[in-house]
């Protein structure tokens, strides 16, 4: 009898992770995939609309990023226990609309002639609040949605679905606005958050039943908006996680307009060179999030998540001794390629850590916590690597990320990890039983 299924050796891990998940979990992937794909094309649109349609000046657009992004951060802190204590999936149906609104009003306040920058900023702030908001949601409901042992498998493909949106939307998107004109790739965003939100809306999952509030503490007092942060301070590996996370995340936001000026000012690079630096290493991120499943089977997750958090700090360092020759424009790529590859590695490892060790009841405001706080801190390593740049030049800069980069390898939890399933809670925590 002849069978027209794949056989398992043929189909990917997490292709088969997918399935044996059920309708829900393929569901809820095709929703992500839909809104990631509409973010890669809209990458940089709001800024262009500023500069193509407001003439918006050089400081405004800088505005436009740190003020949206830190709004939005400040704004989710209160609703991480909102968050917490109601059910996930009509919070990331509801995050969608918004974003897709919001994003929606862009075109038609630009087709009546009434689009202004302050209602850029209100939009931007916006997405930051989706962003974050839904980020903590989802992180919650997967985990409900998942078997544990196959959260490795769904996390890596969850991962590998950003960097192809990563890699090939800002191309699509900015050919859409050549051809189209600016407000084209906010069309196609603003689209993909609404097909989400319809997307997730027919998935058929009963969740858990929310944790309730602790007697005594109201959803918005500030023991419970403060509980994620207290919740990863008492966790003697997350807490090391975190920090690091912020070195990291930090280090890498701060070098991209360093880089920038490195290749295109100092080492003459063209405008299509150093596209080709920034566009071709993103498909090694995407290698790295297929390859995390077979490597955290062989080496297991902590020493994955380790190792690779390790490496992905090592190549930052090489950039800044590039040459202005194709030799140079060939080192700083196989660097950035070398860095995403262990990021592609590194994060499927971490979003499954956390998700295994967060209590119940925290996950949420945990999340939502680490999003706020990156949001807070890259604006302020930004600015520092800015004036650093601006008194000793882009290339001793980025040295000196690459030297705090090094250095944050010593915040890794080398030695205070424990079985992954160890959760730490921060207080008494009621529970509900998840319904069948």
């Amino acid at each position: 009898m002849v069978t027209t299924d794949p056989q398992p050796d043929t189909v990917p891990a997490a292709v088969r992770a997918l399935r044996r998940s059920g309708p829900p979990v393929r569901q809820a992937w095709a929703a992500y995939a839909i809104s990631q794909a509409g973010s890669g094309i809209g990458a940089g649109a709001l800024p262009l609309v500023a500069i193509l349609l407001l003439d918006a000046s050089d400081w405004q657009i800088s505005l436009l990023a740190a003020v949206a992004g830190i709004a939005g951060a400040v704004a989710v802190v209160p609703l991480g226990p909102w968050v917490e204590f109601h059910r996930k999936r009509p919070i990331m149906i509801g995050v969608d609309l918004l974003r897709g609104v919001t994003l929606l009003s862009v075109p038609v306040a630009a087709w009546t002639g009434g689009l202004t920058f302050g209602q850029l900023c209100l939009v931007a702030a916006a997405q930051t609040v989706g962003t974050i908001v839904s980020s903590a949601a989802s992180t919650a409901y997967l985990r409900s949605l998942v078997p544990g042992d196959q959260l490795v498998m769904v996390n890596s493909r969850w991962e590998s679905t950003m960097w192809t949106a990563s890699t090939l939307g800002p191309p699509a998107g900015g050919m859409l606005a050549s051809w189209l004109g600016a407000l084209a790739a906010v069309l196609i965003d603003a689209a993909s958050f609404l097909l989400s939100a319809v997307t997730l809306g027919r998935v058929r999952h009963r969740e858990p039943v929310p944790v309730p509030v602790i007697a005594g503490r109201g959803r918005h007092s500030m023991a419970e908006m403060t509980a994620g942060w207290r919740h990863i301070g008492v966790h003697p590996v997350l807490v090391r996680l975190f920090g690091h996370a912020l070195i990291f995340g930090g280090c890498i936001v701060a070098s991209t307009p360093l880089i920038a000026v490195l290749m295109l000012r100092d080492l003459g690079f063209s405008p299509a060179q150093y596209g080709l630096a920034l566009g071709v290493p993103c498909a090694a991120g995407v290698l790295g999030s297929v390859l995390a499943p077979r490597i955290i089977r062989w080496a297991g997750l902590m020493p994955t998540l380790l190792a690779a958090g390790a490496a992905r700090c090592l190549w930052m360092a090489v950039i800044p001794f590039a040459p202005g020759t194709t030799a140079g424009l060939v080192l700083i790529i196989a660097a950035d390629t070398a860095l995403l590859l262990c990021a592609g590695i590194f994060n499927p490892a971490f979003s499954t850590y956390r998700m295994r060790a967060v209590a119940d009841g925290y996950l949420a405001r945990v999340t939502a916590a680490w999003a706020v706080s990156s949001k807070v801190a890259q604006p302020i390593v930004i600015a520092a690597a800015g004036v650093v740049a601006a008194a000793v030049g882009a290339r001793v800069a980025l040295l000196g990320l690459a030297g705090v980069l090094l250095a944050s390898m010593v915040v890794l939890p080398w030695r205070s990890w424990t079985t992954p399933d160890s959760a730490v809670s921060i207080g008494p925590v009621q529970t509900a039983g998840a319904q069948p």
